[in-house]
């Protein structure tokens, strides 16, 4: 299942092109500011990226720029609004993929992302947050270099998280998404293997830094 991180300030363009790309197949995350686009970016390692070009805080074009000097080789599709103006030729210059100008019909989003993604090396999905390394292919996790014991489930949750990162995750979303809702465990289920995780990964487990309790909600997971 590809995985694209989508970078745009308007919700509701976000959750319109998370839906579409979602019933096609694709793995979405979302990030609403450049700053947080670029962390998510450097995390998660993306397949794609759908990355607006004016943002607060980081532009789009500094967010492409700064990937691209980490060395990542993510595709980078490029929105911007009709009559901004952008130097085209600039932005491949600086790494970006392809560019669409709003506003624009999904099924020409969706062909330009098969089609970036066509041209793309593939690549293996790791994903590093804190000291730890996560194969999302492999299921192989480490924790300063070292592999880690983790059970399916525990896995399975973490998978979880680093899908949805900065997200705030009620138990029963947890439940439903992580054991399914057919043979749902107790809720309190979710915050033992929440604890699992905190030791095996955090640097202090009593004072977590990833796995953040949200009092009244759940949790939410912090790169």
């Amino acid at each position: 299942m590809p995985s694209v991180l989508i970078v745009d300030d308007d919700k509701r363009l976000r959750d319109t092109l998370s839906f579409m790309l979602e019933q096609h197949g694709f793995q979405v995350s979302q990030a609403w500011d450049g700053r947080r686009g670029l962390d998510h970016a450097l995390t998660l390692k993306p397949d794609l990226m759908v990355l607006d070009l004016c943002m607060p805080g980081l532009s789009g074009m500094e967010v492409c720029k700064q990937v691209r000097a980490a060395n990542l080789k993510t595709p980078i599709i490029v929105l911007s609004a009709a009559g901004e103006e952008i130097n085209k030729v600039l932005l491949l210059e600086m790494g970006a993929d392809d560019y669409m100008v709003k506003p624009f019909g999904a099924r020409e989003l969706l062909a330009r992302v098969h089609a970036v993604l066509r041209r793309a090396p593939a690549s293996r999905k790791v994903v590093t947050f804190g000291e730890n390394e996560v194969d999302l292919e492999c299921h192989i996790v480490r924790h300063s270099g070292h592999e880690l014991r983790v059970t399916p489930v525990e896995f399975n949750l973490l998978a979880y998280f680093l899908q949805n990162l900065d997200q705030p995750l009620t138990r029963e979303a947890i439940v439903n998404s992580v054991w399914g809702p057919e043979t749902p465990p107790h809720l309190r289920t979710v915050d033992a293997h929440v604890v699992k995780l905190r030791q095996k990964l955090e640097i202090d487990p009593e004072m977590p830094r990833h796995f953040v309790t949200l009092v009244g909600v759940g949790y939410r997971f912090v790169p």
